[in-house]
């Protein structure tokens, strides 16, 4: 991969990458570098491998903050990866908390009303790769998995498990195989998170019965600090696939003229805000962007704030679009606000808890208003040609520093 790119030529890049799915491939499991060891039946102990206590009041002992959790859909088929935490909970048992929506917990309780155990899979050592998609919300009906090959460019190496009839990836470092039996659950957290705050208070969450580890010789143990922003460790991963999972769902539903995407990492981790840059074409273009940027599958998890900007406007330079707020919007006319959205119990703003976790989105359009287009004031700009003569004389002049930077020019 290049290096030395912009921000959204990442984001570009990734977009491209989600559009090629390559789904996985099963290899034999024998000799595979995550099959090195085993821990079977009564010689589990996942007390022995790193936990971390992030925070102060954490309720416990953290193995899965950066870890990625597979789970089968028991309709469809398809497998499931998301990355969701996980407390240590005794000799042979791991907590999952599971936010409602989310696709594992779905699966979890379709299998219950059932009278059926979950099988899971959870994989505590990844690359970042596989955090990168894992963190993402996909449609509920693909798997992750095809994506991740997308991304990698090449195949994920799949093998089966020994424990469960779920499949894990061969280069892992650590997997545990094991069940959620129907009631399973105990209580689990607080948890400091992304948003920057502990999350719900202390309550039940799903319990796995764990059946089987394997791992490499010196496995790594991936773990990711939940903070606000930048002591996040993931949120500007968060923000590059999050932004390029909305672009290519707009592309996807057919609103055209989408010229950027991008969900801002101090909001929440790249949760709470997302900006689309577009070329306005036709009446309500901007308001049609911001309504399906808002609930798309790729941003409607818990995304506060929806802002559109035209296409002059950088969306990741938080200066630019502030100006754009700040000389575009009329907020009597160009503020709408959405209720009863998906949210999370985890957002502090939704209270008591017992309301959570429904929410709500402002969608901002920052846009010029598109009936007044053409007549719409001037901006103030020098030509391209007399900045970069100005600026090839800057020190002759006697002017002190270097050149301002100006990203209107008019050529």
């Amino acid at each position: 991969e290049p290096t030395g790119l912009g921000i959204m030529d990442i984001i570009q890049r990734c977009k491209t990458k989600f559009t090629t799915p390559i789904p996985p491939v099963v290899v034999e499991g024998e000799g595979q570098p995550v099959n090195e060891n085993h821990l079977r039946d009564d010689k589990v102990d996942v007390r022995g491998f790193p936990a971390s206590r992030h925070w102060p009041r954490d309720g416990g002992e953290y193995v899965g903050t950066c870890d990625a959790i597979i789970t089968r859909d028991p309709d469809g088929g398809w497998l499931n990866v998301g990355t969701y935490r996980q407390m240590v909970q005794g000799k042979n048992q791991v907590g999952l908390y599971l936010s409602p929506g989310k696709d594992a917990r779905l699966h979890i309780e379709r299998y219950w009303s059932r009278n059926q155990p979950a099988e899971v899979v959870c994989c505590w050592g990844i690359d970042p790769a596989t955090f990168i998609v894992a963190s993402q919300t996909f449609p509920k009906t693909v798997s992750e998995l095809d994506y991740l090959g997308g991304l990698l460019g090449r195949p994920v190496e799949l093998v089966k498990g020994q424990a469960t009839s779920l499949y894990y990836p061969a280069r892992a470092e650590i997997v545990v195989e094991g069940v959620i039996p129907p009631g399973s659950q105990k209580m689990e957290g607080p948890f400091g998170e992304f948003t920057g705050y502990y999350g719900r208070p202390e309550d039940l969450a799903f319990l796995i019965d764990v059946k089987a580890v394997h791992y490499r010789d010196n496995p790594i143990h991936t773990n990711a600090l939940m903070a606000d922003y930048p002591a996040n460790e993931c949120a500007l991963l968060y923000a590059i696939a999050r932004s390029a999972r909305i672009w290519n769902d707009l592309d996807r539903v057919g609103v055209p003229g989408i010229k950027g995407v991008y969900a801002h990492p101090a909001a929440a981790g790249g949760f709470g805000m997302t900006v689309v840059a577009l070329e306005q074409r036709y009446a309500g273009h901007a308001p049609q962007a911001l309504a399906l940027a808002a609930q798309v599958p790729g941003g409607a998890y818990y995304a506060k704030w929806i802002v559109a900007v035209d296409h002059d406007v950088d969306p990741s330079n938080t200066n630019q679009v502030i100006w754009a707020m700040a000389t575009r919007c009329n907020p009597a006319e160009d503020i709408d606000v959405l209720r009863q959205t998906w949210s999370t119990w985890l957002d502090p703003t939704q209270n008591p808890p017992e309301e959570r976790p429904y929410g709500s989105k402002a969608l901002i359009n920052a846009c010029m208003e598109h009936r007044y287009l053409k007549d719409f004031s001037r901006r103030t700009k020098v030509s391209r040609a007399t900045y970069e003569a100005v600026a090839a004389r800057w020190g002759e002049l006697g002017l002190p520093g270097t050149p301002p930077t100006l990203w209107a020019l008019d050529d």
